[in-house]
């Protein structure tokens, strides 16, 4: 069984990387790298014919990566819901949430929360904000309690259909839960954009620390019908993890996992450290 050792990248599927590195960098602060071809070999692992890029951001040392396509794939499907299957977002923190919140819209981020929200002490006493960046991936802003100057990637969450099976799924690869709670009410209503949600929400912490999962499991409303993705397609974001050894692994609601071997640099340091 591959185990889970720490999410070292973030791999999102672009139309046009170029532009949509642009906005990381213009609305959350990342630092452009290079950008590269994907190796033919990496191509036939992820069973994608035809020719890839790879342009590489960073964020205090935390790696995005924006992978484009050649052929490419199917768009983001808009619109969706906070609750979709394929609502997969990463979650970013900040000290200063109007001046963040400020860059994010003048850059040309679309609303799911109406704006920041104010969440109560149950469920971390946190104010957050969810969007999508121009392509349509959903994102999360944070700033906890205590202010911390330093901007990193908190987490990535997932919707999942049953939690216990997802559990059981990830807990094999090596990930312990965390402190689970129980989202409802209208503050989580104004930042999913949804009418009365009720929803788990179950951190996984990888052996490896760093970034961690997090499991939303929504009890209302009710997952619709949804088609599959592939991993072409601008929906299907991979999560890069440090494993024994190269594959893409993909869990019970469909969601992409690439593990890559252990000795590559470290990508995702806590955000506590």
């Amino acid at each position: 069984m591959m185990r889970f050792e720490r999410l070292v990248a973030i791999r999102l599927v672009s139309h046009d990387a170029n532009a949509l590195a642009g906005f990381y960098v213009a609305a959350l602060g990342f630092e452009r790298g290079a950008t590269e071809a994907i190796s033919d070999e990496e191509m036939a692992m992820l069973g994608l014919p035809g020719s890839g890029t790879r342009t590489a951001l960073t964020l205090a040392d935390q790696a995005l990566e924006i992978d484009e396509f050649d052929p490419s794939g199917e768009p983001y499907p808009l619109p969706s819901a906070s609750d979709d299957r394929l609502f997969q977002h990463f979650a970013m923190v900040t000290s200063d949430m109007p001046g963040a919140w400020a860059r994010v819209t003048a850059a040309g981020g679309r609303l799911i929360s109406a704006g920041p929200v104010q969440l109560p002490p149950e469920n971390g006493s946190v104010r957050a904000v969810k969007f999508r960046d121009p392509e349509g991936h959903p994102l999360e802003l944070l700033a906890f309690p205590e202010p911390d100057d330093r901007r990193a990637i908190n987490h990535s969450a997932i919707v999942v259909r049953d939690v216990n099976a997802s559990l059981e799924f990830y807990q094999m690869r090596g990930l312990t839960i965390g402190e689970r709670t129980f989202n409802h009410g209208l503050p989580q209503a104004q930042l999913d954009g949804l009418t009365e949600p009720r929803v788990d929400v179950v951190p996984l912490i990888p052996p490896g620390m760093g970034a961690h999962l997090e499991l939303l499991g929504y009890r209302q409303p009710a997952l619709r019908l949804e088609r599959a993705w592939q991993v072409r397609d601008v929906a299907a974001t991979r999560l890069v993890w440090q494993a024994s050894e190269a594959a893409l692994i993909t869990d019970p609601d469909g969601h992409l996992h690439q593990c890559q071997p252990f000795g590559t640099p470290r990508a995702s340091p806590s955000v506590n450290d």
